[in-house]
């Protein structure tokens, strides 16, 4: 693969490896950028097809980290771990105490998190070896998972695109799909419950897709079939690159708007929605809930304050759509314009 080519393309930044043979561990550290403070993001552990496809992922994830923490006014930069899951028998506690020894050897230039296949316990694992992990127990100092912090973000953000695409102050009766219902998935459904949408679920694990149905009173279709969905608000909470050339001339919602990471296949995706007249919530704006309360643990845990930062990404949203309106552009660039204004005041550390 062409990794420096690669490099340039996502503006990088640096991007570490580590392999141990002892362990089978095999990871990738990206770091997009420190202008704002020590990288900070989650380690995502899951099977790749190939090096390249877990190297771009990594890459991806980490530049998404950087935009996100730029718009929500966090003190870091963006960063992110990937774990290739390995194919045969492995230690689970020894491979994630050589990944911890690992991050210890960067000296805080980068602290993790949890992310897809990971969890607290990965995360007590990782803090036997190194301090510069979050989303800890909280008997420890930690805040324990943060899916519930990154729920509530995404209820206040499909709270600011329903006032504005729909002209309703509340979620009473608003349809939303989610595409994926797994840690914050559930969470958002039990969020929007809550305010009193209507759900309609899908999941790869129909246990989960039954749990919403159960619990939440969501219906329940076949994975491929929720971006058909007749329904006011489309949530992509599963992987990324949901919103493709594919799937957008289904989709039937006037609202985007979910937890998912790199949502958008290709940037060109995001005119397509602008062009179809379909509001997008770019997906570090939305999604940034679990980054802002893990945040909070590196300078010493207050719910309270996590909470209070989390609830102002209605605040952040609005101003994206307001200002889409005004210039007449994707919501996405709109974003992205945002955030390079912030960088280029950043301070060089």
């Amino acid at each position: 693969m062409d990794l420096f080519g690669h490099l340039d393309s996502y503006d990088y930044g640096e991007v570490h490896f580590k392999l141990d043979k002892a362990t089978g561990l095999r990871t990738i550290v990206a770091i997009h950028d420190t202008r704002m403070g020590p990288a900070l993001g989650g380690c995502r552990f899951i099977h790749y097809e190939s090096d390249e496809a877990a190297v771009i992922d990594a890459l991806r994830l980490a530049r998404g980290m950087t935009y996100k923490a730029a718009l929500a006014g966090l003190p870091h930069g963006g960063g992110k771990s990937v774990i290739v899951r390995p194919a045969t028998h492995f230690d689970r506690v020894a491979l994630f105490r050589a990944f911890g020894k690992f991050i210890d050897d960067l000296r805080g230039h980068y602290i993790t998190a949890e992310d897809s296949g990971t969890g607290l316990e990965d995360m007590e694992v990782i803090r036997s070896v190194t301090k510069w992990v979050t989303g800890v127990d909280p008997s420890h100092g930690g805040s324990g998972d943060p899916s519930p912090f990154t729920a509530l973000g995404v209820r206040r953000g499909i709270e600011a695109c329903v006032e504005h695409q729909l002209g309703k102050d509340k979620l009473q009766g608003v349809h939303v799909a989610l595409q994926g219902v797994g840690h914050v998935g559930y969470h958002l459904c039990k969020e929007l419950h809550a305010s009193g949408a209507r759900l309609t679920v899908a999941d790869v694990d129909p246990l989960k897709a039954e749990r919403a149905q159960r619990e939440f009173g969501a219906k329940v279709v076949p994975l491929d079939a929720i971006f058909d969905v007749d329904c006011d608000v489309f949530a992509p909470c599963a992987l990324g690159s949901a919103l493709n050339d594919d799937t957008i001339p289904r989709l039937k919602a006037r609202i985007v708007a979910g937890a998912a990471n790199n949502q958008l296949a290709a940037s060109r995706n995001g005119d397509d929605l602008h062009a179809r007249g379909i509001l997008y919530a770019p997906d570090y704006a939305i999604n940034a809930g679990g980054l802002i309360n893990v945040a909070q643990e590196v300078v010493g845990y207050d719910e309270a304050a996590a909470r209070d930062k989390t609830l102002k990404i209605h605040t952040t949203i609005a101003e994206i759509v307001q200002r889409s309106e005004k210039l007449k552009a994707p919501t996405y660039k709109v974003a992205d314009m945002l955030v390079e204004e912030r960088l280029a005041a950043a301070r060089p550390r």
